[in-house]
């Protein structure tokens, strides 16, 4: 471990910095653009009961012309022992019809998710008993009418043989329905042992291994990296930082996996998320770049918009212009 921390720790920041600034430099490819394989987290507000019909007609206008293929929809959350009580989403299916109506081409996934041990006092994933309850959640969200399984428990830190034996057990539920089963995955190491130097610097699990991340997108049909809350201060450095992570992520994923990169579709201005860098313009440049430089030709890729309720006009814009256009 102390070797790790010493071949991380004497990495200077400024040839940090000057190597993700040199991730940015570059023209994109104008074939890097919209695959029609996105995706958009929606919030809790369309299960609840706060939304209706004329919600569901906005949302179609809004995703018209767009590559939106797929709609996370929070479903949950889960319970700390893994199990969905059925008064947190009463108007599920109402909206899993809806959309099937409206916006017919377009998968509904539900989004389940907790947070997990051993950072948060929550669910455990290395029980076997919490995992047959989530293996019964996911299906019984199937049996309301979504098209698939998204998944968005963190932090789990790479190593966590309970996650994997998770998907591999909800994978069997899934593909007995013919339906996708999606995770959320947090971003991939920008240096070799990093996460391990953070969770004992910090006691907390950022990043995964890049082998990690492999092990988990082979497990899965769809895998959208959380490409924000990077800590990078400069548009620029958030930018190159997005072209790295894109390029790692490509090498990680397998071809028939489909591969979605996040977009900070909301506004904080704080430690580990500077406003005036995480820009959906930013984000899309970088992808761009490294989609070009890594795997041009790949199909099943695409960008995750996060999240409807606080996304502004203008990150709508800029994903129109700079990702579908």
């Amino acid at each position: 471990m102390a070797a790790v921390l010493s071949a991380v720790l004497v990495v200077p920041p400024g040839t940090a910095a000057l190597a993700l600034r040199l991730q940015y430099v570059g023209e994109p490819s104008p074939e890097a653009r919209t695959r029609g394989r996105d995706a958009v987290w929606l919030g809790h507000a369309w299960v609840d009961g706060r939304k209706g019909d004329a919600d569901i007609t906005a949302l179609a206008a809004r995703l018209a012309g767009t590559g939106i293929h797929d709609l996370y929809v929070h479903t949950g959350p889960l319970e700390h022992d893994g199990s969905l009580p059925e008064t947190v989403h009463p108007r599920a299916r109402w909206f899993t019809d809806a959309v099937h109506r409206a916006l017919p081409g377009i998968r509904v996934q539900s989004w389940l998710g907790d947070e997990v041990k051993p950072e948060k006092d929550a669910l455990d994933l290395e029980d076997a008993a919490t995992r047959d309850r989530v293996t019964a959640s996911a299906r019984s969200v199937l049996d309301l009418g979504f098209d698939g399984v998204h998944f968005d428990m963190e932090p789990i830190r790479p190593g966590s043989a309970g996650w994997l034996a998770l998907l591999d057990q909800v994978r069997e539920v899934t593909s007995a329905r013919g339906a996708p089963l999606s995770v959320a995955a947090p971003q991939i190491d920008p240096l070799p042992g990093l996460h391990s130097a953070g969770i004992l610097l910090t006691d907390h699990g950022k990043w995964w291994d890049q082998a990690y991340f492999a092990e988990t997108a082979r497990r899965v049909d769809q895998i959208a990296v959380m490409t924000y809350d990077s800590s990078m201060p400069t548009a620029s450095l958030y930018g190159g930082y997005n072209a790295l992570q894109t390029e790692l992520a490509l090498e990680a994923t397998p071809k028939n996996v489909d591969l979605l990169m996040g977009l900070p579709f909301y506004w904080e201005d704080k430690w580990g998320h500077w406003g005036a860098a995480e820009t959906v313009d930013a984000a899309i440049r970088g992808i761009r770049l490294g989609l070009g430089r890594q795997d041009l030709q790949r199909r099943n890729f695409g960008v995750g918009l996060y999240v409807d309720f606080a996304a502004t006009e203008e990150n709508w814009a800029d994903y129109r212009s700079g990702w579908v256009r």
